[in-house]
């Protein structure tokens, strides 16, 4: 702890400090809750896309051999184009909204393709926006988590260094407030003791 003066001033500096300490830690807190929350439901959305993924890949199983023999049709049939977001506010963190994807679909002259091409490039873009729908919400869970660290850390400040640094410096303020009042009322009773007046009295007696 830094070296603090030992007076009326500083004494009402560390109090004022600590009231204000002690008023932003709840909501710190509750913050934090909050970010940890809604890491949580991040997650759990980022899983169900997931799921829904691996869905659609398994619906292709039965199309892999169809896949293996046209091979050269396939590669490249389906890009992203763009990936359109949006942005939301979590607990004071923008993050991005996945909307929706544009895709080009590489052209293919509708007869002399079989017919389950079409089905094929139903189900590339289906893929395709479910991955990049993944990882907006893998970079919303980036971004709210380097906001929970930075929270987390100011709750841990509070909590471990300012607050018992203030009721410390408020404690040893007030021992040499109370020390320093004790000795100047010492003084003022060895003064009194030896001023002329009682010297006079003493004469007298």
């Amino acid at each position: 702890m830094a070296k603090i003066k030992l007076t009326k001033t500083e004494l009402k500096a560390q109090t004022d400090a600590l009231k204000r300490f002690q008023r932003f830690l709840p909501m710190l807190q509750l913050k934090k809750q909050q970010l940890q929350s809604e890491i949580a439901g991040i997650s759990a959305k980022a899983d169900e896309v997931g799921a829904r993924e691996r869905a659609v890949r398994k619906a292709l199983d039965k199309w892999v051999g169809l896949f293996a023999t046209d091979e050269e049709l396939l590669s490249g049939l389906v890009k992203v184009r763009e990936v359109r977001t949006g942005t939301a506010n979590i607990a004071g963190v923008a993050i991005p909204t996945f909307e929706a994807i544009e895709t080009d679909v590489k052209e293919i002259d509708p007869w002399a393709t079989p017919a389950w091409v079409d089905d094929a490039v139903k189900a590339a873009t289906d893929i395709l926006s479910l991955q990049c729908e993944r990882a907006v919400y893998e970079e919303q869970r980036r971004l709210v988590t380097i906001e929970l660290q930075t929270t987390s850390q100011r709750v841990n400040l509070f909590e471990k260094v300012k607050i018992p640094q203030c009721k410390e410096a408020i404690r040893v303020i007030k021992i040499a407030l109370g020390d320093e009042q004790t000795a100047a009322v010492t003084r003022g009773k060895i003064a009194k003791g030896r001023s002329p007046d009682s010297s006079s009295e003493e004469d007298a007696a």
